[in-house]
Parts: C-alpha cells; sequence; structure tokens
C-alpha cells in the first residue's frame, strides 16, 4: 500500500504521512528529529505491541544517541498533571537539551500529554506524533492542541504546540480493541456532519469496510480526515474562529465524560451521544430538520456507537460541567450545531431550557 501525505501549512508547516510499516522507517523518523536526545512516551499497553520497533529504528537512525522510554497506565486517568510532571522529571533525567524530541507512541492521552510536556520543556522542543489509535490518528494528533484534566474538567490545563511530524503507521489498528475503533469512527463522522455530506455517504457505503479494519479503506478515511483537520487548522491555529466547528458534539461529550469521572465512555463514544444531542438541539431550535439527525445516529449506530445518554446521568449536573466548558461565555452556553448535514455553526447564548429539554427527552 502507498504512502498518502498531508500538508499542513502556516507559521509552522508540518507533514502527516499515513501508510503500513511507517514506526520502523528510521529515515523518515530521523528526518524530524534534530538532536541526540529522544524520550519516547507510551502506555503500557501499546508499548508491549510497538515500542521496541520505534526504539529500534531511532537506534538505527543515530547509532550514538540517547533514546529512553516512559510509559504510563493506559487510559484518561493518566492524563494529569502529576503524569505530566512524571513526563517533565523523565526529561530532567536524561539532560534532554533543545534540539531534543518527544516521540509521542499511543492514542490521544499519550498525544496530548507528550505535546504538552514538549511544549513546556525549555519553553519548547520538538514533538513528532505517532498515534496508534484510529481516533488520535484522525483528530487529536493533528493541529497542536494538548492538554491534562483537572478534576473540574477535562482539557482544561494545556497549551497549543504544533508538532514537528505527523506519522501515522496503520499497522498499528490491527492491535487497537473494536471499541477503540469505532470510538475513532465517531470522529471520522464528525468530520462528513460539520463540513461535506457527500463523506457521510461514503461513509455509510462503507460501513462494514471500515469496521473490518480494510486498509485501503482505512486510509482512505484517515487521509480525508486529516485533509479536513488540517485545512481548518492552516485557517485558525489558536481556535478563535472556525476551528471551533472540530467541537460539534464535545460540549455535550466532555460533560458526560466529567460526570463520569472519566471512567466511563471513551471519548469517541461520548462524541457519538454529543453529536446526536446536538443534531437534536439544532432540531429543537429550529436550525435543521430532524431527519438528518436520525439519519446521523443511524450510521453511527451502525458503526457500534452509543447514542443515547447512559444512565444515571443528571441533566442539571450534565449543564453544570457545559458552564465550565471552553466553549462557554459571558454570554452563555456556546454549541457548535447544524443546519443539516455538512453544515455546522458556532451558536452562541443557546437556551439553557432547550438543552435541559434535550437532555431529559
Amino acid at each position: 500500500m502507498s504512502i498518502e501525505s498531508v500538508a499542513v501549512g502556516g507559521a509552522a508547516p508540518y507533514r502527516i504521512d499515513i501508510g503500513a510499516g511507517l514506526l520502523g522507517d528510521e529515515a523518515r523518523l530521523a528526518a524530524h528529529w534534530r538532536g541526540r536526545h529522544a524520550l519516547v512516551l507510551s502506555d503500557r499497553h501499546v508499548a508491549r505491541h510497538h515500542a521496541q520497533k520505534l526504539m529500534d529504528a531511532l537506534a538505527r537512525a543515530k547509532p550514538q544517541a540517547d533514546i529512553r522510554l516512559h510509559t504510563i497506565a493506559a487510559g484518561e486517568a493518566s492524563k494529569t498533571l502529576a503524569s505530566f510532571s512524571e513526563v517533565i522529571d523523565a526529561l530532567a533525567a536524561q539532560g534532554a537539551t533543545r534540539d531534543a524530541c518527544v516521540f509521542a507512541l499511543g492514542g490521544g492521552v499519550v498525544g496530548d500529554l507528550a505535546g504538552f510536556a514538549a511544549a513546556c520543556w525549555m519553553r519548547g522542543i520538538d514533538c513528532v506524533q505517532l498515534p496508534t489509535s484510529l481516533l488520535a490518528m484522525v483528530d487529536s494528533s493533528v493541529g497542536g492542541k494538548t492538554a491534562v484534566d483537572i478534576s473540574a474538567g477535562k482539557n482544561l490545563v494545556g497549551a497549543f504546540h504544533l508538532p514537528r511530524a505527523v506519522i501515522i503507521d496503520t499497522d498499528t489498528l490491527q492491535t487497537l480493541p473494536r471499541r477503540e475503533v469505532a470510538a475513532g469512527l465517531a470522529e471520522v463522522v464528525k468530520y462528513g456532519a460539520i463540513f461535506d455530506a457527500a463523506f457521510l455517504d461514503w461513509l455509510e457505503s462503507r460501513a462494514d469496510a471500515l469496521l473490518a479494519l480494510d486498509e485501503a479503506t482505512l486510509q482512505y478515511a484517515i487521509a480525508a480526515s486529516c485533509r479536513y483537520k488540517a485545512a481548518v487548522v492552516e485557517r485558525d491555529p489558536f481556535e478563535h474562529g472556525e476551528r471551533a466547528l472540530l467541537n460539534f458534539g464535545h460540549t455535550f461529550a466532555h460533560a458526560i465524560e466529567a460526570e463520569q469521572g472519566f471512567g466511563g465512555l471513551v471519548h469517541g463514544e461520548a462524541v457519538a451521544i454529543g453529536m446526536v444531542l446536538a443534531a437534536r438541539l439544532s432540531t429543537r431550535l429550529g436550525l435543521a430538520p430532524q431527519p438528518h439527525g436520525e439519519r446521523l445516529a443511524r450510521l453511527l449506530a451502525r458503526l457500534h456507537l452509543p447514542t443515547t445518554l447512559p444512565e444515571g446521568l443528571d441533566a442539571e449536573a450534565l449543564l453544570a460541567r457545559m458552564r465550565l466548558d471552553k466553549k462557554a461565555s459571558a454570554h452563555g452556553l456556546r454549541f457548535v450545531l447544524w443546519r443539516g448535514a455538512g453544515k455546522a455553526e458556532l451558536v452562541s447564548a443557546v437556551d439553557e431550557q432547550a438543552v435541559r429539554a434535550v437532555l431529559r427527552d
């Protein structure tokens, strides 16, 4: 299978490479590694499968380099200030210099943590994103948003720090749990929902191939998703405007995740529910026809994703979480809503009664 590349422009341009076997491509890795220090950050589950291949490739690229591995426990519970401090301590113990590189080998938790640590060590060193989950491949590894969670909410402490490169080895998806594959597909669906109704048509026609991890279908879906996100990030790198559209479903999703203590639904599952709720809120506010939301829910369900709120979540507690969300403002709740498939927009001062009604339906 050939390698697909997506160029991300802007003040600090970089490239996304997508293909099989790229974790072992020492020349490609070395092209983005300027110094002699490399810290590979991974979680223990991913490291068991893929860290040795990456470490060996880095050693072949620079035999005299200082290459170290730091692992964290898998899961959102590791995306904390305590874990961030451990990564900083690992860089300090290594004596990492300004031209060091952090290689983020894992899903969104690892990518966010690695990027945030790279942003802060010596006020900013290189980070190469090597996403191993579908969700990270199509979303969190692209665009430079890095953060950790605190008890008050998700991603409230972080920094914008663009990667030096994103290298996506599609072979890693073969070791990904099927639940995580489905979670990643939620973010793929999001791009069709907010930008391109024709992409939703394509996803509907190839849902079975995506779930079966057909290589060519997955590579196309990943590359298309990266192109959608890269185009937006290039125009709005710091989320002052259009980039906020990428948060379709996320105001609901982040509230759900925080209310569950980041121990219930995985992120993509929460986003799937959040998109369905955002579509229903759009219909309640008179913005979008109901059949579009029903079609979205059917596609998500077909991709083995939840479409209704879990039992036991209180509408008032979720609303309180949303008021603290980064997308809220002094004028009240803001949501990314839509006027139907492919037509998203940011709506401010949304009536809380309408949100409450959607949560209680």
